[in-house]
Formats: C-alpha cells, sequence, structure tokens
C-alpha cells in the first residue's frame, strides 16, 4: 500500500507527539512520587514530639516546627500545580493523537 506525502508527515507527527506524551508521563510520574515523599513528610512531622531537623547539604540543623511544616505546604501545593499542568498538557497531546490517528486510518481505508 502506498501512503502519500501528507499522511506520512501525520505519521511522523504522531510519533513526535507519542514521544512528548511518554516524556511527559515521566515527568508526572516524578512529581507524583516527590509529592508522595512530601506527603510523608509532612506527616512524620506532625507526628513528631521533639525537636525537628532540616538536612542542608551535607548538614542537619534544628528548625522551628512551624516553618517547616510551612515549607512543606508550599511544596505540596507547588507539586500539586505541577502536577495539574502536565495532566492538562497530557490531555492536549492525548487529543492530538487521537485526532492524527483518526486521520492516518480515514486515509488507509
Amino acid at each position: 500500500m502506498k501512503i502519500d506525502k501528507e499522511t506520512e508527515e501525520k505519521v511522523r507527527e504522531m510519533q513526535l507527539l507519542e514521544q512528548n506524551l511518554q516524556n511527559l508521563l515521566m515527568q508526572k510520574q516524578a512529581f507524583q512520587l516527590e509529592l508522595n515523599e512530601t506527603i510523608n513528610a509532612n506527616e512524620a512531622l506532625q507526628s513528631s514530639k521533639g525537636d525537628v531537623y532540616r538536612i542542608v547539604g551535607q548538614i542537619m540543623l534544628k528548625s522551628e516546627k512551624k516553618e517547616m511544616e510551612k515549607d512543606i505546604d508550599e511544596k505540596k501545593h507547588l507539586l500539586g500545580l505541577r502536577i495539574k499542568s502536565i495532566e492538562k498538557q497530557e490531555t492536549e497531546l492525548r487529543a492530538g493523537l487521537e485526532r492524527l490517528r483518526n486521520f492516518i486510518i480515514e486515509k488507509a481505508k
């Protein structure tokens, strides 16, 4: 079966979108893992009764619990925003892939 130039271009475009989607999904997974770690750190912080410490580079510094709670909440918020942004991009990429897939299927008939 012979494929015209336009269809070949759409196939290449679809392959590129699939690669972009894979990269995006890996980023999303990394942010979700970081968010889970942040949530676990927050739970550990909430259950702590004594002094709390933070690691900065190679040293451990005593820190204020309230300050650490604020930092963790900010980090959770930022990670949530990043994940939402990636999910929006993911939706757009999937829609573009579906359009290209339909175009290629129609041309193949």
